[in-house]
């Protein structure tokens, strides 16, 4: 049976923050838009990201600050108990994971939604179950990643945790191995740790944190290790098995893990290979989305989001959104619409410029405590594009602030000598995320280093720890 076409203005496929952002903007617009998503509304960041997470850190690190009042302030005694921050995940963040909230604030703007998977039907053509759309001034891709699970002996045939899976827990397990040593395993695995649990780390590469900094990495591992948590790296998983209680991990040589629960952690790819590309000419055994400066894929076609590979972050999604809300709709001002038009572009105001994509000074935050914030190129990035490399490096504890705190952590700048200014950063502290944000701006704007040096920079506070680490550039 053939199916007439639906003609629409645009279409995207994919309603996660960067989806939900560009849908809602070009309906704003007054662009006849449709929205189509296969799961929730809003995607990771608010149902199992950022938004429940970052709730579970908080909780955490506010017994971590209860048990340092010992040595600082008195004594205290601190009972952790699991159900409050499980409530407020529940009833604050996700609505017990319904996504009708969502989906009304997409409507109320003017933009039509539609439950289902959205694929590809040639070129302006999107299928979802037996409807079609045409659109006529787009499609925007915005389907995000999911979970990878290593092919692991056995693994698949466990009852394992993802990311959603530990976000979701009612009640805690009495222990926890995690497999997977970057952000979301060590946030999570430090989060159960205060909280009573038997926490094990596996990663496979010699550290955690790997495509961080070393010393960042060092700090990590140490805070991690004081908070009782097992940390083995180095270390290959090659066969996982499960009783119907306990999960055990048998990695290289002859060691074996067990606990009660297993997250795996080791990160998350793009499904491409569902979105039918090939109906328009694109690869989709690609790792990622290969996507210019504006966002294009092809020609009529944009993605936004972790499918890009440009960053796995909700602020890097919201970022590109602005950039194709500007080119769709400078597109569709640009279009000579046909006498069904039906959509409102006669008034749609053209963007006073589309601006560009740049990732420079892409700032990422591991939200451990002490919390490691990075900008830009790593030193080894660095050398491997042949910059002339200058590194300064200040340990947090030895700034004025950092002593008062008794905290960990440190200042890592890497500098351009020939051009005299930062390629990129690394902030490890108490306030960590927040302490780069001077760093951001000072690799985004390409700061002279010279300028940086003459700054004034607020006593006692741990951002001052920036004008001993550029005191240090070597």
């Amino acid at each position: 049976m053939v199916v007439q076409p639906e003609l629409v203005d645009v279409v995207v496929v994919g309603l996660g923050v960067g989806g939900e952002e560009v849908a809602g903007r070009l309906a704003e617009a007054g662009l006849r838009v449709v929205g189509i998503e296969r799961g929730l509304v809003g995607g990771e960041c608010p149902y199992w990201g950022c938004v429940p997470s970052k709730m579970m850190i908080r909780a955490a690190n506010a017994l971590a600050e209860a048990r340092r009042v010992d040595g600082l302030a008195g004594t205290a005694q601190v009972q952790p108990d699991w159900a409050p921050v499980a409530k407020r995940i529940r009833e604050e963040a996700t609505d017990t994971w319904d996504d009708t909230v969502a989906v009304r604030r997409f409507t109320d703007k003017g933009g039509r939604f539609v439950r289902g998977d959205g694929r590809l039907d040639g070129p302006g053509r999107v299928r979802v179950g037996d409807q079609v759309f045409q659109a006529r001034y787009g499609i925007v891709l915005g389907t995000g990643t999911r979970p990878v699970v290593p092919p692991i002996d056995g693994l698949a045939d466990t009852p394992y945790w993802t990311n959603h899976q530990a976000i979701e827990v009612e009640e805690l397990p009495g222990s926890l191995l995690v497999l997977g040593g970057g952000a979301i395993g060590l946030e999570l695995a430090q989060v159960f740790a205060r909280f009573g649990v038997a926490v094990t780390v596996v990663e496979a590469m010699d550290r955690v944190l790997a495509v961080e900094e070393p010393e960042a990495s060092e700090v990590a591992a140490a805070a991690l290790r004081a908070d009782g948590v097992r940390v083995e790296t180095g270390l290959r998983a090659e066969r996982v098995s499960h009783d119907g209680r306990v999960f055990t991990l048998h990695g290289a040589g002859g060691v074996t893990f067990t606990a009660d629960e297993l997250l795996v952690a080791t990160g998350r790819r793009a499904d491409l290979d569902e979105l039918g590309l090939e109906t328009v000419g694109l690869d989709p055994s690609r790792r990622h989305l290969a996507v210019g400066d504006r966002m294009r894929a092809a020609e009529g076609i944009w993605a936004v989001g972790d499918l890009t590979g440009e960053g796995p972050f909700t602020h890097v999604a919201m970022y590109q959104a602005a950039v194709v809300i500007a080119d769709v709709l400078d597109h569709a001002r640009q279009a000579q619409p046909g006498p069904d038009a039906g959509s409102a572009l006669s008034g749609v105001a053209g963007p006073a410029g589309v601006p560009r994509s740049d990732y420079r000074a892409l700032p990422r935050v591991t939200f451990t405590d002490p919390e490691v914030g990075a900008v830009g190129l790593t030193e080894r990035q660095a050398r491997e594009r042949g910059i002339n490399v200058q590194v300064g490096v200040s340990q947090l504890g030895s700034s004025t602030r950092g002593w008062i705190h008794r905290a960990d952590g440190l200042i890592k700048l890497v500098a351009d000598a020939d051009r005299g200014v930062l390629v990129g950063a690394t902030s490890v502290g108490p306030a960590g995320g927040e302490v780069l944000s001077a760093l951001v701006v000072a690799v985004h704007a390409a700061v002279p280093i010279g300028q940086l040096r003459q700054m004034i920079y607020a006593y006692p506070t741990f951002h001052r720890a920036i004008e001993d680490a550029l005191r240090n550039l070597r």
